[in-house]
């Protein structure tokens, strides 16, 4: 049987850190994503399998995204399952937060999402089979206080997505919208305390919902899933 190919962007730690060893484990040829080779060479050598690729991207410069995705199809064959996970956040009072930083947001949350969507939804069409996750933060869901930029972003990856699942209700390709609380990980270490984090979610935990979610069943499909920390 032909081995399945997923790619995740952000793989190099959290939520797309796990993901990736839940997909590797099952037998899939992973291809890590990210800005920081070392983080996910690191990732890459947890795995038991040899069967992983990594490469550094930028997702939100839309002709690096047509390169690597171009070497990645090259070298590891057709793309079954996108997992678009990169997400920068700047929280402040909306007056206080810089042009750089909405810049930031902008084009890794935002357009990061749309480029590597696009990357792929050509030959999934094709195919007439697929899968992609976005990894969008329950910030796309509601305004909250000093994340009005982040929510900014994440509202409009929430747009982008429903509007895909609506381009592709008559394929068999599968969309997947998680919403997600804060977890573990190293996007709150400038944001919360050592002590608050600690009551976040396992990242972990959150990648075995979502695989629970994205598998494929007969008869029925979930467009979106909404993941909350138990004191939010």
């Amino acid at each position: 049987m032909e081995t399945k190919h997923v790619v995740i962007t952000g793989a190099g730690s959290g939520l797309g850190a796990s993901l990736a060893l839940k997909y590797s484990e099952m037998g899939y040829h992973v291809t890590l994503l990210g800005r920081t080779y070392s983080k996910l060479r690191y990732v890459a050598d947890k795995m038991k399998s040899d069967s992983v690729s990594a490469y550094t991207l930028d997702v939100s410069s839309a002709e690096e995204v047509d390169r690597v995705f171009s070497e990645i199809k090259e070298e590891s064959g057709q793309i079954d399952i996108l997992v678009n996970n990169a997400g920068v956040g700047v929280f402040d009072d909306a007056e206080k937060i810089t042009s750089d930083s909405v810049d930031q947001m902008i084009d890794i949350n935002l357009k990061g999402t749309i480029f590597c969507t696009q990357a792929v939804l050509t030959e999934m069409k094709e195919r007439n089979e697929g899968t992609i996750i976005q990894v969008i933060s329950t910030a796309g869901l509601e305004g909250k206080a000093s994340e009005s930029v982040y929510c900014a972003s994440k509202f409009g990856a929430r747009g982008f997505t429903e509007s895909i699942v609506k381009e592709l209700a008559d394929t068999d390709i599968h969309v997947l919208a998680a919403y997600m609380g804060g977890m573990k990980t190293s996007f709150w270490d400038d944001i919360y305390s050592k002590e608050e984090i600690q009551h976040l979610m396992d990242p972990d935990d959150v990648a075995d919902i979502i695989l629970a979610n994205v598998k494929a069943r007969k008869n029925l499909t979930v467009p979106e899933i909404v993941i909350k920390n138990h004191l939010t």
